[in-house]
This record gives C-alpha cells, structure tokens and sequence, in this order.
C-alpha cells in the first residue's frame, strides 16, 4: 500500500527531476520546504517515492537514447559520437533494454552424464 504524501511531498517529487535537475536542496526549496528542513530526513522518508520516480524518468528518457544511437549510425562523423553512444548505451540499460546473447545449442544422439549416485544412502 502505498503511503499518503502531503502536498510539499507531491510537489518536491514533482520538481526533482524537472526545474531542480535532480539536486534535492533546490527541490525541497521549490516545494515549500524551510531551510532549516533537513535534506536527509526528506530523502529518507520519501526513498521508495524517489527511487520510483527515477526509474519512471529513466523509462521516459529511453526514446532519446535510442535515437541518439539511430543519430549515431546516421552521422557517423559528428564530434563526440563514442562518447554519446556510450551514454545512451547506459541509459538503455538501466531502462531494461539490455543487449542480450542468445546461446543455441544442439546435440545429435544426445547423452546426458549424471554424476555418480551415493551408494551410503540405498543400504
């Protein structure tokens, strides 16, 4: 069950990844939160909410990196390429885009060994 958040909660998700860019001082400023607030406490009690939030940002921001990638193929000369397509590597990753490697196997009269029995246990 997820917990009720109060409205400076909502707000400081809200603009942790858009006008603060991520930096949670500025985010629990933009949400109404005093100064004298600890940043801390706010992130603790708020980290399932946040590492949600991220993960729902991450997936929204995938798009770009695949084009960014289909950018690269078609460009292949633009400055900063390698770098650019290793970022949006990343970034496909950790949305779940994961290359993946698919190992096929095949056996003709096929033997399986199975290691010895235990003798202790039949007597």
């Amino acid at each position: 069950m997820a917990k009720e958040l109060d409205e400076r909660q909502k707000k400081f998700l809200e603009v942790l990844f858009e006008e603060a860019a991520g930096n949670p001082v500025v985010a629990k400023r933009l949400a109404g939160f005093s100064e004298g607030y600890s940043t801390k406490e706010l992130i603790n009690s708020l980290k399932e909410e946040i590492a949600e939030a991220t993960t729902l940002y991450i997936a929204m921001n995938a798009p770009r990196a695949a084009c960014a990638i289909i950018s690269g193929i078609e460009s292949p000369t633009q400055l900063g390429l390698k770098e650019k397509l290793s970022a949006a590597k990343d970034m496909l990753d950790r949305a779940g885009h994961v290359k993946t490697d698919k190992v096929q196997v095949e056996a003709m009269n096929g033997v399986m060994i199975l290691p010895a029995k235990d003798r202790s246990e039949e007597d």
